[in-house]
C-alpha cells in the first residue's frame, strides 16, 4: 500500500515549509509564532521516481499550485505526460528543486545516490525528503550537509540503521525533521 508513504512524505514536506518542529518546540516555552515559513505554491518539487508513491506525491503537489519535475533512470515519459510532470536529468533536478523527495527502490543502481556532491548542487534553500530507503543518501554527508547549512534542512523517516541509534548525530541538528519509520 503506497498511500501511508505519499501521505508521510506531504507531512514531512509540510513540517519543513511551515517549521513545525521547532514552533511546536518554542510553545511549549512561552513563545508565540517565531518563524512563519515558506508558501508552496509557486514552488518546484523534484521527485526522483515517478512510480506509485511518486505518482500520489505528484498529485498533490499539483493541488498545492507546486511546478513538478522528475528524475529516473527508467523514467516514463508518458506517466510524466499525464500527470503534467516535467522530466529532466537528475543535476537540474536537484539544482532548481525547492523540495527533492525520494521514491525508487533500493538498488545497487540508487545506493547511495545523493552524496556530498548532489547536496552541493541543491539551492541553500532547499529540502531533501527521504521517506524510501535509508541507503540511498549517504547519512554522513548529509548530517554535514545539514550542519552547515548546504541545505536548508531534511524530512527523514528511513535510515541506514534502524532503529536509528539513540546518540546518531541526526538527532540532534535542529534543521532535521525525524520520524521513527512510520510511512509503510
Amino acid at each position: 500500500n503506497s498511500n501511508p508513504t505519499a501521505e508521510l512524505t506531504w507531512a514531512l514536506i509540510l513540517g519543513l515549509a511551515r517549521n513545525i518542529k521547532p514552533e511546536i518546540e518554542n510553545m511549549s516555552q512561552g513563545y508565540w509564532q517565531t518563524t512563519i515559513g515558506i508558501e508552496l505554491k509557486g514552488k518546484i518539487l523534484g521527485l526522483i521516481g515517478l512510480g506509485k508513491v511518486g505518482s500520489q506525491v505528484a498529485k498533490i503537489a499539483k493541488a498545492f499550485g507546486m511546478q513538478v519535475i522528475a528524475w529516473s533512470e527508467n523514467l516514463d515519459l508518458n506517466k510524466c505526460k499525464e500527470l503534467d510532470v516535467l522530466p529532466v536529468s537528475k543535476d537540474d533536478l536537484l539544482k532548481t528543486s525547492d523540495f527533492v523527495s525520494i521514491h525508487v527502490v533500493l538498488d545497487e543502481r540508487y545506493r547511495e545516490l545523493i552524496e556530498l556532491k548532489e547536496l552541493d548542487m541543491m539551492k541553500k534553500t532547499a529540502f531533501l525528503i527521504n521517506t524510501s530507503r535509508g541507503p540511498i543518501v549517504n547519512e554522513n554527508d548529509l548530517i554535514e550537509a545539514l550542519k552547515s547549512n548546504q541545505i536548508a534542512g531534511a524530512g527523514i523517516d528511513v535510515y541506514d540503521h534502524e532503529p536509528l541509534p539513540d546518540n546518531h548525530k541526526l538527532r540532534f541538528l535542529p534543521n532535521a525533521l525525524l520520524l521513527p519509520h512510520l510511512g509503510y
